[in-house]
């Protein structure tokens, strides 16, 4: 029910309720895996194998078998739920949607550049080789300067700084991802919510990322705030859209037709989005800092500004992932106790089986079949409610799942498992059996 409620709702609201659902659907699967041993203790076969017998045991010690899936699949969860929610800037960095845009460089000036760089008029006054720049666009922002937003200021932003975006360079090309839009906005050309002007609300429409808005402003979608203008009077600024994590982080964009209005006084523009040629932006961006170096341009690549911004949030996760993996290794050693505690209890039992003709390697893969049940419900359960948790996370732009690094955590706690459940059984099973079978 949280899944399919939140398959309806904005991105943030999305993302924890998937992980509230994911969390559920764990401690459902941990009960499922004890209906499973409950079902085993009760069963009856009329043919019995080592595998069956073996499948059977786990049920012996339902409390002590249970702890082992529970660490594990709390483990399995932390992990592959952090590792999902990690930023990869260079994932589909060259996408529109993306949180570059699409856009190689993102650049600022000291000075206010007049002057219109996508034109050769434009690039002569600066002296710029229009055949060193071929294939090269920009898109400018006029720029009122504010508090700086973004995850790297840990203060609470009181007026975050303003850029004035020509709408229309970004409607056509189809830049950045919305999580979510106020009521009545047009989904299919979602930069439009900047133009329009809502009949009787008096507010001017603004669009942040997700950090901005909630975290550093501590608003939502809907929420004003409040903005003097060039001559002093008050005006409200409504949170019309909510973008994805971008390389815009840290200000509002408004419609450069509304900042002109309110800010005429900052004349000129002073960032720039630059797109241009993959193979060629390292040495674009050379030529363009050294022709306007006057105007103090600097320009940095957006992967790289994005990277920026994720690395507070990636080192947080992390952090969390170390848990998650020390929980997978408390899963795995803990197996491996059990299998000690196990065999060292039914040793009697052991010791009578190999008096009445069982191999040595027969009772082994008794124990191995039994305790790898455990194993794989644990790391089952772990991994089909991550799956769930994580969904929103995987459908996002520019999210970069790491699935080779999760796969092989997952393989090496797999192999793990078995490495603890060999050791524990050859240490409990070593030495004279006979004492035990006396004791039987």
């Amino acid at each position: 029910i949280l899944a399919f409620a939140a398959s309806k709702g904005d991105s943030g609201t999305a993302a924890g309720a998937f992980f509230g659902a994911g969390a559920l659907l764990l401690i459902s699967g941990i009960a499922f895996c004890r209906a499973v041993l409950a079902k085993l203790e009760r069963a009856r076969h009329h043919a019995f194998s080592l595998n069956t017998l073996g499948v059977r045991n786990t049920a012996r010690r339902s409390g002590r078998s249970l702890s082992a899936v529970g660490l594990l699949a709390c483990g399995s969860f932390l992990v592959i739920a952090i590792g999902a929610n990690r930023h990869d800037p260079a994932a589909d960095a060259d996408k529109r949607g993306s949180g570059t845009g699409g856009f190689a460089l993102y650049g600022e000036t000291a000075l206010p550049i007049f002057h219109d760089m996508n034109t050769t008029d434009g690039q002569e006054q600066w002296g710029i080789d229009a055949q060193e720049v071929q294939g090269v666009t920009w898109v400018p922002m006029r720029v009122k300067a504010g508090d700086d937003a973004s995850c790297l200021n840990l203060n609470r932003a009181q007026k975050p700084r303003i850029f004035g975006v020509q709408t229309s360079a970004f409607k056509q090309r189809e830049a950045f991802t919305f999580g979510s839009l106020v009521e009545g906005a047009d989904k299919r050309e979602p930069w439009g919510v900047l133009d329009t002007m809502t009949p009787g609300d008096n507010t001017i429409p603004v669009v942040g990322d997700t950090n901005t808005i909630v975290w550093s402003l501590g608003k939502k979608l809907g929420d004003t705030l409040e903005y003097l203008d060039d001559r002093g009077v008050a005006h409200k600024l409504k949170i019309a859209g909510i973008l994805g994590n971008n390389i815009l982080q840290g200000s509002l964009l408004m419609s450069e037709s509304n900042f002109i209005r309110l800010f005429p006084g900052q004349s000129g523009y002073a960032a720039f989005l630059i797109d241009a040629p993959k193979a060629q932006s390292a040495a674009v961006a050379k030529t363009l800092a050294k022709a306007m170096e006057d105007a103090g341009l600097s320009l940095s690549p957006a992967a790289e500004r994005l990277a920026d911004f994720n690395a507070v949030e990636n080192t947080y996760l992390s952090i969390f992932a170390i848990l998650g993996g020390l929980g997978l290794l408390l899963g795995s050693v803990g197996l491996g106790v059990i299998v000690l505690r196990n065999v060292l209890e039914r040793r009697g039992e052991l010791a009578l089986m190999r008096a009445v003709g069982f191999r040595a390697n027969s009772l082994y893969r008794l124990i191995f079949s039994e305790h790898l049940l455990l194993l794989l419900l644990g790391l089952l359960t772990g991994i089909v409610a991550a799956m769930i948790a994580v969904l929103p996370a995987l459908n996002s732009p520019g999210a970069g799942v790491p699935y080779l690094t999760l796969t092989l955590t997952l393989l090496a706690v797999f192999v793990s498992g078995f490495v603890w459940v060999g050791l524990a059984t050859g240490a409990a099973m070593r030495g004279s059996l006979l004492p035990a079978l006396r004791n039987e």
